[in-house]
């Protein structure tokens, strides 16, 4: 089945070029380790989800462009276009002159409803290329105005019009000192209206990610990019195809409907995270040998701690024993509970893993039997030239900490009504945000409580 990816705002549109960037270099890749079969049936795969293959032989991706400044639009379909392997559609992508000046309220209030038409009838015609439509992958920040107000009454015209198609919001978390003074309302604005029209939101924190490209890949002056290429791949790694652990041999239908399915059991819980393991810089990775058993203790201690890199990763917390029924606010500290997992593993040696210490039942919250709050995907086709690598999907209260403080921060700027006069001008009003705090504030008090 294919997914439609929407890219919203300069920030997703970056990404979503990399993204497909990634995907290209991964077929093209003889890094297989496998069978000529077994990389065929994964090319199609693919080609099936991503890209749609026109006489031109050379694959578009089934893609929508959207942004309100043209610059950065035209730099990705240039340089897609210029690297032979891929390129966007001419005909899918749509941007203005004027920009949204990082305010949430004229993305939503102002170019949605303006633009809602013209935007939509582009998804439409894209929606209407695919054999089977999977479902969309939207992908946008929280803390500018485009991205964020247009990316949120964008998913939820999608969610009007492809009621019964999954929908999952792919989310640039802002840097915690800040890029925008008012990204904390935005980024309130934002997440309780997609927890309302969305499935799910998968998080990358920009800070994160940062972190990733100092300590992992070891490069000194980080640009956009390089944050955008690790994020890429971390999304790769898990929307490549990959097959159900123990069923059948064909790769998975549908990734978003086999994601949510798993990951997603209660609409309560949407938050997702994402893990990677190992990261490396390409220049290592001859000299570097990795084990099954390793990449998953470490990958497993991540998960508990929360630690979002195999770097720094504290090994002294612990589950809490299983069978003692200890009261959420009794846990361990630092411990990360999950109410679901998705293992994606990828490489050499990939059947015979035995991924036991993920089924612990301590890991999980107690209203959800282990057996189905854990999933494993794999394929013996390795990934954009790692011979073995994981990727670990988790609902769990990874976001606890970080959510907590942009809607405190965001509280304490409303309390005193700093810019709200920004939003009122185009029509948010107080009662709005005070509804969005109440959404927000729920989720919150939800995932402390596992």
């Amino acid at each position: 089945m294919s997914i439609v990816t929407v890219q919203l705002g300069q920030c997703g549109n970056q990404i979503g070029h990399e993204v497909f960037s990634a995907l290209c270099s991964d077929i093209h890749g003889t890094h297989g380790l496998c069978s000529t079969n077994e990389n065929q049936s994964y090319h199609d795969s693919c080609k099936e989800r991503f890209f749609c293959q026109e006489e031109s032989a050379v694959p578009v991706a089934r893609a929508v462009l959207v942004d309100m400044e043209p610059k950065v639009i035209s730099q990705a379909l240039a340089t897609a276009a210029s690297s032979g392997h891929w390129r966007y559609s001419s005909h899918s992508h749509f941007c203005q002159k004027q920009g949204s000046g990082n305010n949430w309220a004229n993305g939503y209030c102002v170019h949605g409803p303006r633009h809602k038409e013209a935007i939509m009838d582009l998804v439409q015609r894209e929606a209407e290329r695919c054999d089977r439509l999977g479902g969309f992958l939207t992908v946008m920040s929280m803390a500018g105005g485009t991205g964020s107000g247009l990316g949120a009454f964008v998913t939820q015209c999608l969610r009007d019009a492809f009621p019964s198609s999954f929908i999952l919001n792919h989310i640039i978390w802002p840097y915690g000192t800040g890029e925008v003074i008012v990204q904390n309302y935005n980024s309130v604005l934002t997440l309780s209206h997609l927890y309302h029209s969305s499935d799910a939101l998968l998080v990358h924190e920009n800070d994160v990610i940062h972190k990733i490209c100092a300590q992992l890949m070891n490069i000194k002056q980080i640009s956009f990019r390089d944050v955008n290429q690790v994020i890429a791949h971390q999304l790769g790694s898990v929307f490549q195809p990959a097959r159900p652990a123990g069923g059948g041999s064909g790769y998975s239908r549908n990734p978003l409907g086999d994601l949510m399915e798993t990951l997603v059991p209660h609409p309560e819980f949407r938050m997702l995270g994402l893990r990677n393991i190992p990261q490396m810089p390409e220049s290592s990775l001859p000299y570097s040998t990795f084990s099954w058993p390793g990449l998953l203790k470490h990958l497993r201690q991540m998960l508990i701690a929360n630690a979002q890199m195999e770097e720094g990763i504290d090994w002294q917390v612990r589950p809490p024993h299983a069978g003692s029924s200890i009261p959420s606010t009794n846990k361990p500290l630092h411990f990360n509970t999950s109410i679901a997992n998705l293992l994606v593993l990828r490489g050499k040696d990939v059947h015979s893993v035995d991924l036991g210490s993920f089924q612990d039942p301590s890991l999980y919250t107690s209203w959800l039997n282990p057996q189905e709050a854990f999933t494993a995907w794999k394929t013996p086709r390795a990934f954009n030239k790692y011979e073995k690598s994981a990727a670990l999907v988790s609902n769990s209260q990874f976001l606890l900490k970080p959510l907590d403080s942009i809607v405190g921060k965001a509280w304490n700027m409303f309390a005193s009504k700093a810019y709200l006069h920004q939003y009122t001008k185009f029509g948010i009003q107080e009662e709005d945000f005070l509804d969005c705090f109440t959404t927000l504030e729920q989720v919150i008090s939800s995932y402390t409580n596992l």
